[in-house]
Parts: C-alpha cells; sequence; structure tokens
C-alpha cells in the first residue's frame, strides 16, 4: 500500500512538473550558497536567437518564492521568450526593513539581490547556446523588492558594486527593464551613456516604496533605516528628460498591493512593451488608470484628481 501511495504522488508531482512546463536549474553554487530558477522555453524549435527575461520576486528582501509570478514567465515563453524566475538570498529575513532598520542592512540587500540577479544572467550568456540566446536581447523584470533589485542591476556601476568572481561582459547592456512599484537610490545612477527602455507600473499612494520622490517607508530622517528613494514617477520624468524609451502606469489611489498587478492581471502589456523595445520604437506614455480609491495619508497628485 505504501510503494502505491509512494507512486501515486510521484506521478502528480512529474504531472505537475510537465504541465508547468518549465525546467529547475541551478545558476550559481559555491561552498555555501546554491540558487536556483525556473526556466521556461518556448516550444518549438527557432531558426532566429530568443529573447530572455529574468524575473525577481518581491518579498521585502525577506520572504517571498520564485513561483508568485510563473504567470508571467510561462505568458512569456508562449509569446516566444526564454523566461526564468530565480531565486535568491532574502538577506533581511529576521530582520527589520523599515524605519527601525539598519541603513547599511537595507543596502546590502539589494546589492547582494542584484549581484545574484547578474549571476542568473552570466549563466545564461554562457550557456547562449543551450537556450538559443541572443544576448543583445535580455531583460530583467521584478515586483516591490525585485524591482528594487532590476533597477539597480541595470543602473549601478556593476564593477563597484561585484560581490562574486564572475561579473557581466565589459560592453554589455540589459535591453530593457520590468519595474513593478520600485525604485531607485539615486536618479543620477541613470544617465545617457547606460539608459535602456524602462516599463513602470505604481500605486500613487504607494506608503511603502515611493512613487515619487520620498523616504523608503516614508520614515523620518532620524530613523536609523532612514533610506530616500527615487520611485516610478521620479524615474519615469528623468528617463523622459533623457530623451528615453519609457512608459509609466499609474494607479491613481493604488497602494504596494499593485506592485505585481501587470506580471499577474495583464502581462501582454509587458510583453508588447518589450517586443517594441526589440523593435527600437520609441514609446513614452503615462497611462492613468482609475482604481476608486484615494490616499489616506499623503497629498493625491493632480493627473489623478
Amino acid at each position: 500500500m505504501k510503494k502505491h501511495l509512494l507512486l501515486f504522488f510521484a506521478l502528480i508531482t512529474f504531472a505537475f512538473a510537465k504541465a508547468q512546463n518549465y525546467k529547475t536549474v541551478t545558476y550559481f553554487a559555491n561552498d555555501t550558497l546554491k540558487l536556483e530558477m525556473d526556466v521556461f522555453v518556448p516550444k518549438g524549435k527557432s531558426k532566429e536567437k530568443l529573447p530572455l527575461v529574468v524575473h525577481v520576486h518581491g518579498g521585502g528582501f525577506s520572504g517571498g518564492e520564485r513561483s508568485s509570478d510563473r504567470d508571467f514567465t510561462k505568458k512569456a515563453a508562449e509569446q516566444g521568450f526564454v523566461a526564468a524566475n530565480i531565486t535568491y538570498t532574502l538577506y533581511m529575513k529576521g530582520k527589520s526593513f523599515s524605519c527601525d532598520g539598519k541603513l547599511p542592512e537595507k543596502i546590502k540587500a539589494i546589492q547582494i539581490a542584484a549581484n545574484q540577479l547578474q549571476q542568473a544572467v552570466i549563466y545564461f550568456l554562457k550557456n547562449e547556446s543551450t537556450y538559443n540566446i541572443d544576448p543583445a536581447k535580455v531583460f530583467i523584470s521584478g515586483s516591490s523588492a525585485g524591482a528594487e533589485t532590476v533597477l539597480h542591476a541595470a543602473f549601478l556601476d556593476s564593477k563597484m558594486m561585484s560581490m562574486y568572481s564572475e561579473s557581466l561582459p565589459a560592453n554589455f547592456k540589459y535591453a530593457g527593464v520590468i519595474s513593478g512599484a520600485g525604485a531607485i537610490m539615486d536618479l543620477n545612477l541613470i544617465t545617457p551613456k547606460n539608459l535602456v527602455p524602462v516599463l513602470f507600473f505604481h500605486g500613487s499612494c504607494d506608503t511603502i516604496v515611493p512613487y515619487a520622490t520620498a523616504a523608503h517607508h516614508y520614515c523620518p530622517p532620524n530613523s536609523p533605516g532612514w533610506l530616500m528613494l527615487f520611485g516610478s514617477y521620479s524615474i519615469y520624468n528623468h528617463i523622459i528628460g533623457l530623451k528615453g524609451n519609457t512608459k509609466l502606469v499609474t494607479y491613481c489611489g493604488g497602494g504596494h498591493e499593485y506592485s505585481a498587478e501587470l506580471f499577474h492581471n495583464d502581462p501582454l502589456q509587458i510583453i508588447d512593451f518589450m517586443k517594441g523595445a526589440l523593435k527600437n520604437e520609441k514609446q513614452q506614455s503615462h497611462t492613468i488608470v482609475a482604481t476608486g480609491k484615494e490616499c489616506q495619508k499623503y497629498a493625491e497628485y493632480e493627473f489623478c484628481k
């Protein structure tokens, strides 16, 4: 009886994995660390090299799972992308990432995640022929903490932030970035030289990751965890000023609950943006979405009224 049950559960597990149509691989390992990711590959063979999108889940660098946004990566694979959801070190687990936390710890959490994301990209570049990937067509995406990760991975000096022996090629540049309720520590990190297409979506009343420019969690300046952040609206306007390609979707009155909105409910909008970026289409737009909610604590933006 026990053997029959074990066989039954094994078959169920196999059928589930096959239905999900992904393969779990180890993208980085050393003496103390093993990091995995789930990789979706388009069905059928393509004569042309494929674009890649590597996704980072949210969770405040203390929680979350790579399985949370698999619907997006599965849809991306259906649309011709190799797509992966990565696991990364949750450095803030058991620590505070809010106002009572420690600023150096917050910065280190972002640095670790961004470095590990880059190791996942390096894995794909080293296995370019296996996955039939075009190194010039690599996108990174994330929500919340994942969005902070991808923004810093794209725009922070990779040599300065490097934590591992292997680095991205000196001339490497991402094809684009997808940021759901993300922010960056310094707008000056984004320059005409490193500019890439970016799609943002964010709730205008987010009290965790600021929609515009404010302290993380809106912490008072005397907090040990005080960290100024430039959110989606500020980065969008900065990129517009640099005449770059960017789109912003604003959920008026929405909070941090919209951090994965497009990944879960409109992945085709993201995929269309990535396809446009691959065609070098000029993309500059700001879409206003009414949520029926109002800001309870902070002033609403004029375009939301």
